[in-house]
């Protein structure tokens, strides 16, 4: 009796550049599984990118450049990308750049260790762009592979950078955690909370899931843009009309990671964190409070609650994601310096990043050359 054959089918790698949101939707199921073999973060999973896509303005001036890379008929690498035209140069940057804390790619971890510089080399011959830039690249980020020299198109290390800080430790609770602060630290805590119940009931509640979350996303974007004008600054994620958070906040509530955290006086929000929490982390993505009750700190009163309840749950980190503002400074344990890489194609590309390293060079010559102050001379 003869002994069964195995055959052993080789598979194809084949690579794929999607350009339309039609090709997104029909690869959706596939990027999702790889999503979840290989870890990622919500940033990199494929509705995130729909929904930017869905919801972006200004979208006559983008397009899709999102790699993937297949091993038959199986999904083993995604760089999603896509292109921003600004003065007459095509920017080839991460799909959703202004709405994603943390950039990266997706790779199969049982995958050819070569996969990702596979994928980017024919992302890269492909075209359709003149400068690249990824930016909030963490320590760990697999796309720092790509820094490796590569039949000259290599990426290399850009000057830009921005920080991340983070609450870490061994606290077995919160309230072991709120022990640790400065006496100030907690003295300020419990004045903020008397002064706010001097006006009225004040509660502070993780919003359930059940609950309409078109309210809260409403006074979200109407506290954000009082802050933006105040501070002279612009989101188009809180224009008013704008569908773009409503869009990705459902995004983290259909994963089953959205965590809203709001600070009420008398039913009225005056304090919300929009935070979502993967991978043992609660990640702070957006907050605001009432202008009005400043005075109380209602902001940092909603942080240091959220903070308790999320380590009296045995999360081992508060992650604040992108941004080194003071108040984050302030609670942190922990800084993570986020990198970015910049590369060109074609001569438009080249001298377009010889510009950046130019200018770069001149402000920091710049820098350098003024004079210190003069120093005070002892009486």
């Amino acid at each position: 009796m003869n002994a069964p054959v195995t055959l052993s089918i080789q598979r194809t790698h084949t690579f794929e550049i999607v350009t339309s949101a039609g090709r997104l939707a029909e690869i959706a199921p596939a990027w999702s599984t790889l999503w979840q073999r290989a870890g990622g973060l919500v940033f990199q999973h494929p509705d995130w990118i729909a929904a930017w896509w869905r919801t972006t303005p200004h979208q006559e001036r983008r397009a899709l450049r999102i790699g993937l890379a297949w091993n038959g008929d199986r999904l083993e690498g995604v760089i999603a990308l896509a292109t921003f035209r600004r003065s007459g140069i095509r920017m080839l940057e991460w799909a959703a750049k202004d709405h994603s804390d943390y950039g990266d790619a997706l790779v199969a971890p049982d995958s050819d260790p070569q996969a990702i510089s596979r994928l980017w080399q024919y992302v890269f011959d492909q075209g359709g762009f003149d400068l690249i830039y990824l930016n909030r690249l963490l320590p760990d980020a697999g796309v720092h592979a790509l820094l490796r020299p590569a039949h000259g198109k290599a990426l290399r290390p850009n000057h830009r950078g921005e920080i991340s800080y983070r609450v870490t430790g061994p606290w077995r609770s919160g309230a072991e955690w709120f022990e640790t602060l400065s006496k100030k630290g907690r003295q300020n805590y419990r004045r903020g909370r008397k002064f706010m119940e001097e006006s009225g009931a004040l509660r502070f509640r993780l919003l359930d899931a059940d609950d309409p979350r078109e309210p809260v996303l409403e006074r979200v974007a109407t506290l954000k843009r009082l802050w933006l004008v105040r501070h002279g600054r612009a989101s188009d994620l809180f224009d008013e009309g704008s569908p773009v958070l409503a869009a990705l906040i459902s995004v983290l509530a259909d994963l089953g990671l959205l965590r809203i955290f709001v600070l009420e006086l008398d039913d009225t929000i005056i304090a919300v964190s929009i935070n979502f929490e993967q991978h043992g982390t609660m990640m702070a993505f957006v907050t605001t409070y009432d202008p009005e009750h400043e005075r109380a700190s209602p902001g940092m009163v909603l942080m240091m609650d959220y903070i308790r309840w999320s380590l009296d749950r045995g999360l081992a980190t508060i992650d604040f994601l992108c941004g080194g503002e003071d108040f984050k400074r302030r609670f942190a344990t922990q800084s993570v310096a986020l990198s970015s890489m910049m590369g060109a194609r074609g001569l438009r590309g080249h001298l377009a990043a010889l510009a950046d390293h130019v200018d770069h060079v001149s402000k920091s010559w710049k820098t350098r050359r003024q004079p210190k102050a003069d120093a005070v001379p002892d009486e």
